[in-house]
């Protein structure tokens, strides 16, 4: 492909990631990946430059743009050899008219912007939203240890005990060491976050938004494989990537409980008052999480934030029925928006008197209400915020 025909490529698999954000629809990865497929033309080389055209746009462009040749026209005002190539040559895209719209730039549409910046999340916090994001590394430590294990690239640890840095793109799945389980993909912020939960050996422990199952999986490695440990989640496809993962981790301890949504209470009802820990992974905007997902920031409406506060509400209410006397709650969002964490937790701890807030002591984040934020900009992880009460 000609560079110019790799451009057009890109605005055309731009228009198909802004109907699908406006949509609800797939994810831009998945859009791509099945474009790729379908299109073998398409070399290696071809394939990474329109990747990094497309995610270069997306990250340009803070409203939703009218078009993906709005989107790469915003892009070439920052790129004059990009520019250029709007000249219909080559396969590529038509010249620019003089009255043609470009897409707006900024962090996110307005209104996200400002939830943030009243958030303290503005200028150099902000911007670092839309940064690459690294690629992070969990040791298993029912199979390895960091100290000792050899990777087939260079990396850096991390400030977590068993966590390791590698260059972005590093094809970690196509090692022996991930096929054989003793490593998985995790963010350095996801690993912390489960460290607040310091689970122990013994005991019970139940993931209550478990997902596909990573931090149940570095739980499951806290536990020392002993204990009980259940994995809940209300979307039977994400929770059913979990039960290759746990096998090729090692991770035997794990029960998977698929619930309903809205009667998640009732599919728990035997767990009442016998857990020793509650993790509480929730829904949430994924506003911490643009880095790897940046249009993600398209399909947040205020409507669907409303919904999401109030799902986060309602799970830390569930969970709190579920804590044994002294039982510890830890409420994770990857959300810098302070609805979404410290007033949440504030929120939960008037409406649950018996849950008393608990310091949580991190190698990296800062004080947030009454628990700890992690953000790109000062800690080089995803967003999160992370707090720890214990029930009276």
């Amino acid at each position: 492909m000609t560079p110019s025909a790799r451009v057009q490529s890109a605005i055309d698999l731009l228009d198909r990631v802004i109907d699908a954000a406006k949509a609800q629809g797939a994810p831009a990865d998945r859009i791509l990946a099945d474009w790729f497929k379908a299109n073998r033309f398409a070399g290696s080389k071809d394939r990474r430059a329109i990747r990094e055209l497309v995610f270069a746009a997306i990250r340009a462009c803070g409203p939703v743009p009218s078009s993906g040749r709005a989107a790469m026209l915003r892009l070439a005002e920052e790129d004059a050899a990009l520019a250029g190539m709007f000249d219909g040559s080559g396969y590529g895209p038509a010249a620019r008219e003089p009255s043609e719209p470009v897409a707006g730039g900024g962090i996110a549409p307005a209104w996200i912007e400002e939830r943030l910046a009243a958030s303290d999340i503005a200028g150099p916090e902000a911007t670092a939203l839309l940064e690459r994001a690294p690629l992070d590394l969990r040791v298993n430590t029912l199979k390895a240890e960091r100290g000792t294990l050899a990777l087939p690239v260079e990396a850096v640890t991390t400030a977590a005990p068993s966590g390791l840095r590698v260059a972005p793109g590093a094809p970690v799945e196509q090692w022996d060491i991930w096929r054989d389980g003793l490593i998985e993909v995790q963010d350095t912020g996801s690993q912390l976050a489960c460290l607040a939960v310091d689970a122990e050996p013994g005991e019970t422990v139940i993931d209550l938004c478990a997902g596909g199952g990573g931090k149940t999986l570095a739980l499951a490695a806290m536990m020392a494989n002993r204990g009980r440990l259940i994995a809940s989640d209300t979307d039977r496809q994400r929770l059913s990537r979990l039960a290759p993962r746990a096998e090729r981790a090692g991770a035997s301890i794990i029960e998977s409980r698929l619930l309903d949504p809205g009667r998640e209470a009732e599919a728990l009802a035997d767990l009442a008052g016998v857990a020793d820990a509650i993790l509480v992974d929730a829904p949430c905007s994924g506003t911490g999480t643009w880095r790897r997902n940046p249009e993600a920031r398209w399909r947040l409406t205020p409507a669907n934030l409303e919904r999401l506060v109030a799902a986060q509400a309602r799970l830390l209410d569930i969970a709190t029925g579920l804590l044994r006397p002294g039982g510890r709650l830890v409420y994770v969002v990857c959300s810098l928006l302070d609805e979404e964490g410290a007033e949440q937790f504030d929120a939960l701890l008037m409406r649950q008197r018996s849950l008393k807030a608990r310091p949580i002591s991190l190698p990296l984040g800062k004080a947030r209400g009454q628990g700890i934020r992690l953000t790109p900009c000062r800690d080089g992880t995803d967003g999160f915020f992370i707090a720890r009460a214990t029930f009276a």
